[in-house]
């Protein structure tokens, strides 16, 4: 099974209620460019990318920004409405008062698999104590945690709270949560590949920000700047693939993927088995 580990519901029209809740969206992420889309386009661009499973991953920015992008009851009906092709992660705003009401809701009542949060979005150093009541019931729950991790394009997302060590004190306090720095914590990558080395809680995946094409990017990221076999020798078992869908195609990160000098255990394992073992989803 082949799962797209970081994708989001942005641009998707059965996300919206409004085409102005969606220009809100695009306004917020930086999109002002792109066009909303019906799901048999996403239906679409991943039958043609060859990818089973996408994790749709929402953005709660309610004290900083007075928006959901979406809420996450839209997730949930997303997800009911979508069973075959989408796996559902919630999102809170830390600051919101009611962020636990918020949380065990997502979890227990539309039962969305993990909770993506954005430190540079949301503006929270990773181990600020007031995260760990959330951190806590994760754990509880079992659900794993993907976070921005480095470069951000959005304003008013400032980077230096999502450097790739500001989550090392989360990993030494809570061995027992699985989290995920989004994006390969680019352009930090061997702040990530040492924490990914040195912690078993810790993944990362490959919705990098690339500048040339994908395929000349993965290979300088994961044959030249960190070493032609790190990948098949040492990160094998951490490494998710991810798109950063609808920013870049689903098929473009995974052809640049492809092009990678991989034995095909290790390709199975970066295209979804490692995503399953994170969703806890492993047979």
């Amino acid at each position: 099974m082949i799962i797209d580990m970081h994708a989001h519901p942005w641009l998707m029209n059965e996300a919206f209620k409004t085409s102005q809740a969606i220009e809100i969206s695009k306004k917020e992420m930086g999109w002002g460019l792109m066009s909303g889309h019906d799901m048999q386009m996403t239906r679409i661009e991943l039958k043609d990318a060859k990818v089973d499973k996408m994790v749709l991953l929402p953005l709660d920015l309610t004290t900083t920004r007075k928006v959901q992008i979406p809420d996450n009851e839209t997730i949930y009906k997303l997800v009911q409405d979508n069973q075959d092709i989408f796996i559902g992660f919630a999102s809170v705003d830390p600051y919101r008062k009611d962020r636990m009401i918020e949380l065990e809701k997502a979890f227990d009542q539309y039962h969305l698999s993990g909770l993506k949060l954005n430190p540079s979005k949301q503006h929270f150093y990773p181990s600020d104590p007031m995260m760990n009541e959330i951190y806590e019931y994760c754990i509880k729950k079992n659900k794993p945690i993907v976070f921005h991790s480095g470069m951000s394009w959005e304003s008013d997302a400032p980077m230096k709270y999502a450097k790739p060590l500001e989550f090392e004190e989360v990993a030494i306090r809570y061995p027992e949560l699985r989290f995920s720095l989004a994006h390969f914590g680019w352009p930090w990558i061997h702040e990530t590949a040492a924490l990914l080395l040195k912690y078993p809680n810790v993944y990362a995946d490959t919705a990098m920000l690339y500048m040339d094409s994908p395929r000349k990017f993965m290979k300088d990221i994961f044959e030249n700047q960190l070493g032609p076999l790190w990948l098949e020798n040492n990160l094998k078992d951490k490494v998710m693939f991810g798109s950063n869908s609808p920013r870049f195609k689903p098929r473009r990160i995974k052809y640049g993927l492809d092009q990678l000098n991989l034995r095909e255990a290790t390709r199975s394992k970066i295209m979804g088995e490692n995503a399953l073992r994170f969703l806890g989803m492993e047979e």
